[in-house]
C-alpha cells in the first residue's frame, strides 16, 4: 500500500494551500474525488522517486472550549489513526495558540511520525517569530510558505525519508485483484462465494465493510490476492469521518491493485458513481473487469445482455474495450468466469511486445493512414516501441510530435487493440521527437 500523509491543524493556517502545493506535480483526481470525498481534499504526490497519498483533513471550527474535545476526537484522531505520516501545520502570522498546543499534545501521544510545518514564513521577521513553535516539542520542524513554495522542498526531502522503499514492499508475481464498487453492491458476497465460507459479514445495510482486507486465494488453479474494499459513496452520502477514511482506503486499494473488479448491482443503473470508480481505476492504469452482479434478480428477455452491455459501453466511452461478466454471488453464477477474465486482463497488462515485430505491424498502418497535416506540415513517424513499465505504454518517434492530436492518438490505440489483446487494459501513447 502507498503511504498516506495527512495535513492537520486548526482553521486558516494554510492547510489547503499546502495540500495544493504538494499535489501539483501529479494530476489530482478531480471528477472522481468530487464524487467520493469531501471538498476534493485528496490527491497524489511524488517526490524523489516515491509516491504517496495526501489528505487535507479540513479545519476545526470550534464553538467554544466545551466542544473542544469532541471536535478533536472526531477529526484529528481519525487523521492520526489512518495516516502513516502527519504534517502538523501552524501559522506564524497568527502565532502559537491554545488549539495548536492541544493538537500538539494529541500528536505526541500517537506513534506516528510528525513533521511540523510553520507556514507563512516569508520574511526575516517571521523567521524569528517562528521560534516560538519550538515549544510544541517536535524534532522535525520546517519554516515554509505554502503560497510561494519556499521551504516545501526541504520538508518533502525529510518526509520521503520515512516512506517505505517500494521495491522492498513488492510481493512476488501474485496479482492483486481489488473488488470495488458502490456500497451494498454485493462485494463481500462475491468474495464469500469464491472462498466458500462466510468470512465477511454480509447484511442489507450499506457500509458494513469499513476496511480493505486482503485474502490469498489459491484454489482451482488460481493464485492471487483478493482485496475487498469499503464501498465508495457519493460525497453527499458521506456523513461521518470514519466513512471518509474508508473511502480513502478504498481509493488507496485501487492505486495498489493490478486489476479492479468493478462490481455493480444489475437492479440499479450504471450510474455516475460507478463511472467515477471506473475512471479512477483507468486513470491509475489498472486492469478493469466490470461485473454485473445480482443477475439472478433481473427479468431477462432475448436481448437483455446485449442491451445492457451496449448501455455500459456507451457510458464508458472512449475506453470501451473492457470485458463485462454477468454474475450472481448468491447462486455463484459465473463467479469463476469473473476470475478467469481478471487473470487474462492481468496477463495482458504485463504483456511485452518485441520492438521489431511491433514496428512490422504498426508502421504499415501508419504509412497507409498518416497523421493529418497541420498548417502545411507533415508528421513522419519512423519508429515505435513499447516502454518499460508495469502497464502498456508505447512511444512513437517522429519529426513533429507537437502536431499529433488526440483523435490520431485514439486511432493508433484502436489499431494496437485490434492487433494485440489489451482488453480491459488502459494504454498510454506518447509521440516524441526522433
Amino acid at each position: 500500500m502507498s503511504s498516506i500523509v495527512a495535513i492537520v491543524g486548526r482553521p486558516n493556517v494554510g492547510k489547503s494551500t499546502l495540500f495544493n502545493r504538494l499535489i501539483q506535480k501529479r494530476e489530482a483526481i478531480v471528477d472522481s474525488v468530487s464524487g467520493v470525498t469531501r471538498d476534493r481534499h485528496y490527491g497524489f504526490s511524488f517526490w524523489n522517486g516515491k509516491d504517496f497519498t495526501v489528505i487535507d483533513t479540513g479545519g476545526y471550527m470550534l464553538g467554544g472550549e466545551d466542544n473542544f474535545e469532541k471536535e478533536i476526537n472526531d477529526q484529528v484522531m481519525i487523521a492520526i489513526d489512518e495516516s502513516d505520516i502527519i504534517i502538523f501545520a501552524v501559522d506564524v502570522d497568527s502565532g502559537l495558540n491554545t488549539m495548536d498546543q492541544e493538537i500538539g499534545r494529541l500528536l505526541h501521544k500517537s506513534n506516528k511520525q510528525v513533521i511540523l510545518a510553520v507556514n507563512k514564513v516569508d520574511n526575516h521577521k517571521r523567521q524569528i517569530d517562528s521560534n516560538e513553535f519550538h515549544s510544541l516539542g517536535f524534532e522535525k520542524s520546517f519554516n515554509i510558505s505554502a503560497i510561494n513554495g519556499s521551504g516545501t522542498g526541504e520538508l518533502l526531502d525529510e518526509l520521503v525519508t520515512y516512506l517505505p522503499d517500494d521495491s522492498k514492499n513488492e510481493e512476488s508475481d501474485i496479482p492483486g485483484f481489488a473488488v470495488v464498487g458502490r456500497p451494498n453492491a454485493g462485494k463481500s458476497s462475491f468474495i464469500n462465494a469464491l472462498l466458500g465460507n462466510d468470512r465477511y459479514v454480509v447484511t442489507d445495510i450499506a457500509g458494513t465493510t469499513r476496511d480493505s482486507i486482503d485474502t490469498h486465494f489459491n484454489r482451482f488453479g488460481f493464485d492471487f490476492k483478493l482485496i475487498d474494499t469499503a464501498g465508495i459513496r457519493k460525497k453527499s452520502k458521506i456523513n461521518d469521518d470514519v466513512e471518509f477514511y474508508s473511502v480513502v482506503r478504498s481509493i488507496r486499494t485501487i492505486e495498489n491493485a493490478d486489476v479492479c473488479l468493478i462490481l455493480f448491482d444489475a437492479t440499479r443503473s450504471f450510474d455516475t458513481q460507478v463511472k467515477n470508480i471506473f475512471w479512477l481505476s483507468a486513470r491509475n492504469n489498472k486492469g478493469i473487469v466490470i461485473l454485473v452482479n445480482k443477475w439472478d434478480l433481473v427479468d431477462k428477455k432475448t436481448n437483455t445482455i446485449k442491451l445492457i452491455e451496449e448501455g455500459i459501453r456507451k457510458e464508458i466511452e472512449p475506453f470501451v474495450d473492457v470485458p463485462i461478466v454477468f454474475i450472481s454471488s448468491l447462486t455463484k453464477q459465473r463467479i469463476f468466469k469473473a476470475i478467469e477474465t481478471a487473470m487474462q486482463v492481468y496477463k495482458s497488462r504485463k504483456k511485452s511486445i518485441v520492438t521489431r515485430k511491433f514496428n512490422d505491424v504498426l508502421l504499415p498502418i501508419i504509412q497507409k493512414t498518416p497523421p493529418p497535416a497541420y498548417k502545411g506540415k507533415y508528421v513522419k513517424i519512423k519508429f515505435c516501441t513499447q516502454l518499460p513499465s508495469s502497464f502498456p505504454q508505447f512511444a512513437f518517434f517522429c519529426n513533429l510530435p507537437q502536431y499529433v492530436k488526440d483523435p490520431y492518438k485514439r486511432f493508433i490505440e484502436n489499431k494496437i487493440r485490434e492487433n494485440y489483446d489489451f482488453s480491459g487494459v488502459p494504454i498510454n501513447i506518447f509521440f516524441r521527437k526522433k
